[in-house]
């Protein structure tokens, strides 16, 4: 075997390779290294052995201190419930139209209805309840299709609007395509944009669209398009438009409506938060 060349300028063995005249050392790890290499090894089965490990499909190892995120998080909800209660419990004991007297309840409302609302609302109707134009409507007016009161709003957000609930909103908007031409169509439109405008209301009798407007439209939307709230058939005089207020706009919603859905929340709020989202969305700037 042959001897091991010693490098002279550091004194350590060479292990014999070389590259381009670039010998190379046989340094040992150092101690230190391998030291803490052997703790971080412990470190790792300790925390195997105490804390949730080795996750199959199924279940997995839950440690021997039992800990989880969703066991932490139910403590916490736990915790924040157990304050809350002598509050939820002062909510469902007042009326809904007297909670506005009540400074720290209100406070309390409105806190907790926010914290509701952008979890379960702002997706949809925008964190300020501004709404999305062709999408979803505007919580912030005044125009309601099934009422503003704050019974009105959890009625509707306890149901939803047009999905499996038995006890959701339903309407529905004839598709008007099928039994009315073009031209009826878009004399309809002309008709309906006159109805926001106060200068025109004593024109607009004359205009060609009148008669079919009586005729079609006003069973729902009331003869001066001042909307049906019992079959939830919107204003047509206020300007404000979920799918657009243009000619072209209004004309496709007459020939082929679109109309939305909203889930039940039944299943997912309890009485007390239904409350609180009801009147926090009732206080947005819309509420009646």
């Amino acid at each position: 075997m042959a001897q091991r060349e010693r490098d002279a300028l550091t004194g350590r063995l060479t292990t014999g390779h070389e590259w381009d005249g670039i010998k190379e050392l046989s340094t040992p790890i150092p101690t230190w290294w391998i030291t803490t290499f052997l703790i971080s090894i412990m470190v790792a089965l300790i925390y195997l052995w105490l804390m949730p490990s080795f996750a199959t499909t199924k279940s997995l190892e839950p440690g021997l201190l039992g800990w989880s995120s969703r066991g932490e998080l139910r403590e916490e909800q736990a915790i924040a419930a157990a304050a809350q209660a002598p509050w939820r419990q002062r909510l469902m004991a007042v009326p809904l139209e007297e909670v506005s007297k009540d400074e720290e309840l209100r406070r309390f409302v409105q806190a907790g209805g926010r914290a509701l609302f952008n979890e379960n609302c702002a997706p949809c109707h925008g964190v300020g309840g501004g709404g999305q134009q062709g999408q979803f409507p505007a919580l912030l007016d005044d125009d309601w299709l099934w009422g503003g009161k704050p019974a009105d709003i959890i009625q509707t957000v306890r149901h939803g609007i047009r999905n499996t609930d038995e006890e959701s909103r339903q309407s529905a908007m004839p598709v008007f395509g099928d039994s009315l031409s073009k031209e009826q169509i878009a004399n309809v439109a002309d008709y309906v944009l006159t109805l926001a405008d106060k200068s025109k209301a004593d024109s607009r009798a004359a205009l060609p669209g009148a008669t079919l407007f009586k005729d079609n439209c006003a069973g729902c939307h009331g003869e001066n398009g001042e909307g049906g709230r019992d079959f939830g058939a919107p204003r047509l005089n206020d300007a404000i438009w979920l799918y657009g207020g243009s000619r072209d706009a209004i004309i496709h919603q007459i020939t082929s409506p679109r109309m939305g859905s909203m889930p039940s929340f039944a299943s997912r709020l309890n009485e007390e938060s239904l409350r609180m989202l009801a009147l926090y969305v009732h206080g947005l700037g819309g509420g009646e």
